[in-house]
């Protein structure tokens, strides 16, 4: 429960500062630098096909939460990228070992 409440801290001070995008297409058309991904449990499979895809295209871990929706309070969202590095290394670092680190380019 301490997690989930940190979590929904660290989300929340993302939205705050404007360095969150939520759905696939808005992450897919940021230009910035995505440190992390959250993607929500319930996600569906193509969801979490572009989710994988993403991750190892921006080389970014993908986190699973419980959910995403109640957590950034916006209805339907299944995925979200954090733009900020310290916030991102924190979320990563909430979930620890549960992080999917992304596959390694060749």
């Amino acid at each position: 429960m301490q997690e989930r409440s940190k979590l929904r801290t660290y989300l929340g001070f993302s939205i705050r500062a404007g360095k969150i995008a939520m759905g696939v297409n808005a992450i897919e058309c940021t230009r910035k630098r995505v440190y992390a991904l959250v993607m929500c449990s319930s996600a569906a499979k193509n969801t979490r096909k572009d989710a994988e895809k993403l991750r190892d295209r921006l080389q970014a871990p993908l986190c699973v939460a419980d959910d995403l929706a109640e957590l950034v309070n916006k209805e339907n969202c299944k995925l979200c990228a954090l733009l900020d590095r310290s916030l991102a290394s924190a979320v990563v670092a909430l979930f620890g070992r549960e992080a999917i680190a992304p596959q390694r380019r060749t």
